[in-house]
């Protein structure tokens, strides 16, 4: 968050008057990259992150007079889709920055930045996409050397608290509590009632003013998420491909095996790959390798799958039961401090690898949370645990965590 924006906020409580502005309502943990791109760099700006999760919303709050043209409408693709120097050149008139939204759907994405990014003078390119499999298939090499990656994920925890005026500014208590070993600090509310909720309802931004709608979700997972997706020229056999996903969301936090996945559903193990990548690369969810320096009684590739938002991944299993009764709480809690790290860390921009660490033996570590400097290993449970000393046996300089549901944030 930028100083700017922390300060208007600040204002706003002085007079113990809450107001909402746009600012307030929607402020996200990357604006201040967004903000100061153009500042350090003449490179577009390629916005990453799934359907529904606040791209379009985010840049037209910091680009207010940016030209806005949406993908999605057909005759904006076909303008765009010209080609056309001068087509573009009209389109702009003296408008010198832009935002295309959805940029995917067009047949050469790249094509269309590099005639702009090398025939207009001093424009400033944004794009949004929900497929960076589609984009880098399409124009890695006429973007190349003319565009900078950001992501943009479903709220963090903490853009949740502000969003929902439960808390004034944005932190990184999440990471910053496991790095530096912190005690976190009283609050005046509970952490583990809104911990269920976001557990169970997942954060996307819509989720706040649709608190526990189940349909809102159900209908992203059964559309938007598949829209993208099923647009995409690799996927073979759509029907499949919907009944992986929901195998992988029942399997959050184990071991996946790629041939028992393929006998099940009845394709080849390669497939199953190449399927998973694709919903990787549409920020539906991602995988987790082991941490490992070699030793053979390490496992060596076999990784785990977790989603980026765990209300799209009850969705897809039609289960929104309470946390208590639920048999995959623990599993979901772990997806869930998993996912929270991940977006922390890309949007503060660290170098920390996260992994989870196994021997053949059964002996595991949840979370591994690594740099050349630093190897934390972390057990996630929602009440109680303990680090296995197998881990500090092996690894005496690493650093332990017990992350809880009372200690989390």
């Amino acid at each position: 968050m930028t100083k700017t924006t922390s300060r208007r906020i600040k204002r706003l409580y002085q007079n113990n008057i809450l107001v909402y502005t746009v600012d307030m309502k929607n402020i996200r943990h990357i604006e201040a990259q967004l903000e100061a791109h153009f500042r350090r760099y003449k490179q577009a700006i390629v916005l990453l992150g799934a359907r529904q999760v606040g791209k379009t919303t985010l840049l037209k709050r910091i680009f207010p007079e940016a030209l806005y043209l949406l993908v999605d409408n057909e005759e904006v693709k076909k303008t765009l889709e010209t080609y056309d120097i001068h087509t573009y050149k009209q389109i702009l008139g003296a408008q010198r920055q832009v935002i295309i939204d959805e940029l995917h759907l067009l047949s050469d994405p790249g094509r269309a930045v590099k005639i702009m990014y090398d025939q207009i003078e001093g424009v400033q390119i944004i794009v949004t996409g929900s497929s960076s499999l589609h984009i880098k298939n399409k124009s890695s090499e006429s973007m190349a050397g003319r565009k900078l990656d950001y992501y943009l994920y479903p709220l963090t925890f903490s853009e949740f608290l502000v969003q929902s005026s439960i808390e004034n500014d944005l932190n990184s208590n999440i990471l910053r509590n496991i790095l530096d070993d912190t005690i976190p600090s009283v609050r005046l509310f509970s952490s583990g009632k809104l911990l269920e909720g976001c557990m169970s309802f997942g954060l996307y931004p819509e989720i706040i003013q649709l608190p526990q709608d189940k349909e809102y979700l159900r209908n992203l997972a059964d559309t938007a998420i598949f829209k993208d997706i099923l647009e995409l020229d690799l996927i073979d056999n759509k029907a499949k491909a919907r009944d992986l996903l929901k195998l992988l969301a029942y399997q959050i936090g184990n071991l996946i095996n790629y041939s028992e996945l393929a006998n099940t559903l009845g394709i080849n193990a390669r497939t199953v790959q190449r399927y998973i990548e694709i919903f990787e690369q549409s920020y539906i969810l991602y995988r987790v390798y082991p941490y490992s320096q070699n030793k053979r009684s390490e496992i060596g590739k076999t990784p785990k799958v977790y989603f980026y938002d765990l209300g799209i991944r009850n969705a897809l299993i039609n289960n929104f039961d309470n946390i208590a009764i639920r048999p995959d709480a623990g599993a979901m809690f772990e997806n869930f401090i998993f996912s929270e790290l991940r977006k922390l860390i890309t949007y503060e921009k660290l170098d920390f690898e996260l992994n989870y660490w196994r021997l053949k033996s059964g002996a595991e570590v949840d979370i591994v949370l690594s740099n050349r400097n630093t190897l934390i290993g972390c057990e996630v449970k929602l009440t109680k645990g303990k680090v296995t000393s197998a881990f500090t046996s092996r690894y005496p300089q690493a650093k332990t965590r017990v992350v809880t549901s009372s200690n989390f944030y």
